[in-house]
């Protein structure tokens, strides 16, 4: 009798908490294919096609198949790479805009089937599909709508090529985890001959609707990406960056692939009507397709940092492109960066600091048990913190039971049940009181703060705003080694020497006199003047770890704080540019219209044997030089025979540096008279011009 008088009570709490109404959704909510798209969170794009061969970005159409002979192809290779970075799936250009079919497709003879790689019996699709299981990845498929090659586009014919190519693609290579299409639709183009400009509707062209359930027909649980979705989303960019406020939802018949309103998409819509989260595509490189010129332009380590916070961070996946080379493989200096990356962002969550510590909210719904604060704290996505019906702001206490230091703060919703976060902040309580320490907009499926390293007993998440009650899942808490990269040395024209780290934290040691920085040479305190010829080293270090970067070293000759372009002379301020120091800058004008070259004052005598050139360093680098004359003259007037004549080499694959000596002169004025440029362009195209001196 005693044991049910006991047991009785017991279930009528375990019968009250059963009867406590679960959260309300609130609409829009992903289906299951887009949770696990979420959960993928990152994985590669790769770019490889008819463009490789010909050194363009978009090719016209009339390539021919001929010229697709890759010598290495290894999509092995590929998915080591993909793995090792810790990448989950890798999406293919299976057809680019110039029409050119990576497989060997029923439907046209523009393919590989009429390559002479493996004498046209080769399936690049087929070989990344067996790639992708052997390591364990998904794969994604990019079919390009616009056909440049095909004579039917713009007409009804081309809709049911391009459909027949998707049942191609999705019949027979197994699960495609992801298709993808961009909205780069209609304009010249080969055509099969007709070489004519072809515009096409792009909201009605496609039948997208029709298209699409297609593709859903074929693999219902396929994702796919367009400019609005239907099921994720283009950020609007190709920076690499989402919108600090970032909401999955999306008012999706507001938009289609080419839709004018592209800038919504990066930060989505707080009323939207679809569950359409962002996708953030960011080549490694400044192209999207392999070219030598950009072999020195791989992004750096701190560069890759930013793209994966500010887009895996902030509410979105992160698709990060490999430009494939000739060869067929991943070019070992995107190996490089990438595995940098993979390293930096293992070390930066190694461990977490608040697991299954103890929490505590200002509200939780009445089932504590089930809804506790502690439940973001405890690793598993099925639990989450939960607070009553109406209660649309609350805080909760994390007890780090000792002061700590961490700068990383990651945060994800329950958003099975919708995105709701509108407004949060965090603070940490240190040295006696609560300071915050950041405030934010949305949070979704994920998003991580870089703070300042911040040392503290309690962190405290406030959530400020909300579309409904609250619903947050995981919580976590890291302190991310220091980015120890060499540091950036520059000089402005005036003279002006600065030195910045990848890290603010750190400290930078440097040295003027070509010796090896430790921390017994100069602090770094702000930039100083330097006019004069010398050599800068700087190291960064962290004084926690005692642990430092590689030595950063750069030369610099005297400074260009007297100089000025006389010759072209109808543009002073865009001419400048060429003598800023800034290689970030540029100069370009007309041969045709300037032959007698370009004129420099160095503004006093100087004893000269020798002249640096930097081309152009913009994406679409123009007036590259390759041939020319130097000469030096005292007056400007008086030129004589030039003191070097010739060519720099490797321009159109390696348009870096080049520093050219020859025997001494005295002068003032300097001109450079270009001779040839590379691919024979009718522009001169400057950087920066320098001299170097005794």
């Amino acid at each position: 009798m005693n044991r049910i008088l006991i047991l009785f009570p017991l279930l009528s709490i375990l019968y009250g908490c059963s009867q406590i109404p679960e959260p309300e959704p609130i609409a829009p909510l992903p289906s299951e294919s887009q949770m696990n798209w979420h959960e993928m969170e990152f994985y590669m794009f790769v770019h490889f096609n008819m463009n490789t061969f010909t050194n363009l970005e978009w090719g016209f159409g009339d390539e021919s198949p001929g010229l697709f002979n890759p010598t290495q192809l290894d999509c092995r290779q590929w998915a080591r790479v993909a793995s090792e970075a810790g990448m989950k799936g890798i999406i293919l250009t299976a057809k680019h805009h110039d029409g050119f079919c990576l497989w060997p497709s029923r439907y046209t003879e523009h393919s590989v089937k009429n390559s002479p790689w493996k004498n046209g019996q080769g399936d690049v699709v087929r070989e990344l599909a067996d790639a992708c299981r052997e390591y364990g990845l998904k794969m994604g498929l990019y079919l390009s709508p616009w056909d440049r090659n095909h004579a039917d586009y713009g007409s009804e014919k081309y809709i049911t090529y391009y459909r027949n190519q998707v049942k191609e693609l999705l019949t027979g290579y197994g699960e495609v985890f992801e298709f993808w299409l961009d909205g780069a639709n209609g304009g010249t183009g080969y055509y099969g001959g007709a070489n004519e400009n072809r515009l096409v509707d792009r909201k009605t062209y496609y039948d997208w609707p029709a298209t699409f359930q297609l593709i859903k027909d074929l693999q219902p649980d396929i994702i796919i990406f367009s400019d609005a979705g239907p099921d994720t989303r283009w950020v609007g960019n190709e920076a690499g960056w989402a919108g600090e406020t970032n909401w999955c939802p999306l008012k999706r018949d507001e938009f289609w692939p080419g839709s004018p309103h592209y800038r919504q998409l990066t930060s989505g819509h707080e009323d939207g009507t679809h569950w359409v989260p962002t996708e953030i595509d960011v080549s490694i490189r400044p192209g999207w397709y392999y070219h030598p010129y950009e072999d020195h332009k791989v992004h750096s380590l701190p560069h890759l940092l930013d793209i994966y916070y500010h887009s895996l961070g902030r509410n979105g996946n992160l698709l990060l492109n490999f430009p494939v080379d000739k060869r067929g493989l991943i070019h070992e200096k995107d190996v490089e960066q990438v595995m940098k990356l993979a390293g930096t962002l293992k070390n930066d969550f190694n461990q977490n600091l608040v697991f299954k510590k103890k929490a505590e909210a200002t509200n939780t719904r009445q089932n504590k048990r089930k809804y506790g604060a502690g439940k973001v704290l405890d690793g598993r996505k099925e639990t989450y913190w939960s607070t009553d019906d109406g209660i649309t702001s609350a805080s909760l206490t994390i007890d780090l039971e000792e002061e700590v230091a961490f700068n990383r703060f990651l945060i994800q919703e329950y958003i099975r049940l919708g995105q709701r976060v509108k407004e949060f902040t965090v603070e940490a309580f240190s040295e006696g009181e609560w300071q915050e320490i950041a405030s934010e907009t949305t949070i979704g499926y994920k998003r991580i703060l870089r703070l300042p390293t911040t040392r503290a007993s309690k962190i405290r998440l406030n959530i400020n705003q909300a579309k409904a009650c609250l619903l947050i899942y995981n919580l976590e808490v890291y302190n991310a080694p220091k980015v120890l990269t060499e540091p950036d040395i520059s000089r402005d024209k005036e003279g002006t020497l600065s030195l910045a780290a990848a890290d603010p934290e750190v400290n930078i040691f440097y040295t003027v006199d070509g010796s090896d920085p430790d921390q017994a040479s100069t602090l770094y305190d702000e930039p100083f003047a330097v006019p004069g010829k010398l050599i800068v080293k700087a190291v960064a270090m962290d004084e926690a770890s005692g642990l430092k970067s590689p030595v950063g070293t750069k030369e610099f000759d005297m400074a260009k704080s007297k100089w000025s372009v006389l010759l072209p002379s109808d543009d002073s301020e865009k001419s400048s540019r060429a003598i800023d120091d800034n290689p970030a800058t540029s100069w370009t004008y007309p041969v045709e219209k300037f032959p007698a070259g370009t004129v420099v004052d160095l503004g006093e005598p100087l004893i000269i044997n020798g002249i640096s050139y930097l081309p152009d360093q913009s994406r679409w680098a123009k007036g590259i030089i390759e041939q020319y004359e130097c000469y030096v003259s005292e007056n400007g007037k008086n030129w004589g025979d030039p003191v070097i004549a010739g060519e720099f080499p490797n321009m159109l694959n390696s348009p870096v540096w080049q520093k050219v000596s020859f025997p001494e002169k005295r002068g003032r004025y300097l001109k450079i008279k270009v001779l040839k440029t590379v691919n024979e362009e009718k522009r001169v195209g400057f950087a920066e011009i320098g001299v170097l001196t005794r």
